[in-house]
């Protein structure tokens, strides 16, 4: 969303208008970039426990926790690379100036770490970048006695046991989710994810890297998986992250059939976002609660509790694009949404993934042939499905670890086409090795601790933290 201050107070006039604004966004190819966002869970380590603090749960907001983090991370360089963003008072965010310029660091609703990367030209830079992130944020975190696990749902924590982060956006939220689905506080505060954003060309480019990577996204779901644990025992899911956005909020998520229309494009997205309920403004540098209100119907002049006398912008609609949750996410770029948070390597594979079939044009057309195999349907019905079964899902035969197989062969292909190589002469195409070995019939991540707590651990999931630690 806008920070205070940010947003475009223009007033909305017409759908071509925001459609046009989203047009803005398309770029000639050498201008694309790669921007990674990641999460991660904190925990307090053994060692610093105490009353009130209890070991592996999540820390506080403050204090000892996540706001002194912030803080820490503001004054590293004398303050000349981060900027504050408060609400009311408290530290929430930062904005990356000088030379983190284009990263933004925020916190989700449980105090899930979140580094939102600039936009990068390789791969091998968003790997610099994300170890740069982890090693900046180690020190004060343990001096805190606060580690770091990215893990696609909360392995043993309750809902009761999760903080609530001070910010305003997230107290609009937490109660309006309850209206609209029966877990959507799980998805607040127990889940973490990682996405990567990519750019367009045009309408038609947009059109196309849309419906391939919004097909395939529960193939991605599969591969990513890192969610099999619910409160201290095995959950039954292989995703219980993707699992817990199948009750979210279903009129804003997932994967709506009107994006494979023919006709679909920018006004049809705005058409069909301007359905979405809203969740908030934003009006002098204070969020409004303004959920469940129509967009749309405020745009028709027509008269709605906490918006009379208020005129619609560019901004509040620029917000509002915020909390579409669909599986891809349109704005002035694409947001691949269907993984869940892993390891360090596993973040730069699924960044690998998409860029590998979304930027290299045979490696596009080849993914754009394969997702036409199937109808949309069969791509809704094999998400329903990952949650539980991951790669084992039927899929056209045999199984989704057989369609997986082929994307990441795609993948490589592109990346390789792109030929950009590190100070080692390896091009992107090595960042794909983890899912190579899960699509040969490896274990995903959500495999490798179900056999460690049947085996090693002896059933003690809070043994996935440290093991997980970044």
């Amino acid at each position: 969303m806008s920070n205070p201050g940010e947003q475009d107070i223009t007033p909305i006039e017409s759908v071509s208008q925001l459609a046009a604004l989203l047009a803005e966004g398309g770029k000639p190819r050498d201008r694309w970039r790669i921007g990674t966002e990641h999460e991660k869970f904190g925990f307090v380590r053994p060692e610093a426990a105490g009353p009130g603090r209890p070991a592996w749960m999540p820390p506080a907001y403050s204090p000892d926790g996540i706001a002194e983090i912030l803080a820490d991370l503001h004054r590293q360089g004398d303050g000349g690379e981060w900027e504050g963003i408060y609400d009311k008072g408290n530290l929430i965010g930062l904005k990356g100036i000088g030379p983190e310029r284009g990263n933004s660091v925020s916190l989700e609703p449980a105090g899930q770490f979140e580094l939102s990367g600039a936009p990068l030209a390789s791969l091998h830079d968003t790997a610099h970048e994300m170890a740069r992130h982890f090693e900046a944020i180690r020190p004060i975190s343990r001096s805190l006695g606060i580690g770091f696990a990215p893990l696609g749902f909360h392995p043993t924590a309750r809902r009761a046991d999760m903080p609530w982060m001070p910010k305003s956006r997230y107290a609009i939220m937490r109660a309006y989710m309850p209206k609209v689905g029966s877990l959507g506080l799980d998805m607040m505060q127990r889940t973490c994810t990682v996405q990567v954003n990519l750019d367009f060309a045009s309408e038609a480019d947009m059109l196309r890297k849309l419906r391939v990577s919004l097909a395939l996204q529960p193939v991605a779901t599969a591969l990513f998986a890192n969610s099999p644990f619910y409160e201290g025992r095995p959950n039954g899911f292989q995703s219980n992250r993707a699992q817990v956005w199948t009750d979210t909020d279903n009129a804003r998520s997932g994967m709506p059939a009107a994006f494979f229309r023919p006709d679909f494009g920018f006004e049809p997205y705005v058409e069909w976002l301007l359905d979405v309920p809203m969740y908030f403004i934003v009006r002098d540098g204070v969020i409004l609660d303004v959920a469940g209100r129509s967009l749309r119907a405020w745009m028709n002049g027509e008269r709605q509790d906490g918006l009379d006398g208020l005129t619609p912008t560019l901004g509040d609609f620029e917000d509002h694009l915020t909390t579409a949750f669909t599986d891809v996410r349109l704005k002035r770029f694409l947001e691949m949404r269907g993984a869940d948070a892993g390891s360090p390597e596993m973040m730069m594979a699924q960044s690998a993934l998409w860029v590998g079939l979304l930027y290299d044009e045979a490696a596009l057309a080849a993914a754009d042939a394969l997702v036409r195999e199937q109808p949309w349907e069969a791509y809704a019905e094999l998400r329903a499905a990952v949650p539980r079964l991951g790669l084992d899902a039927p899929w056209a035969g045999g199984s989704a670890r057989d369609l997986a197989r082929r994307m990441v062969d795609i993948a490589a292909q592109g990346l390789r086409a792109r030929a950009l190589t590190d100070a080692a002469e390896r091009d992107e195409r090595h960042f794909l090795d983890p899912l190579h070995e899960i699509a040969a019939g490896g274990p995903t991540q959500a495999g490798r601790w179900l056999e460690r707590y049947h085996g090693r651990w002896n059933g003690d999931v809070n043994r996935i933290f440290d093991e997980a630690a970044i």
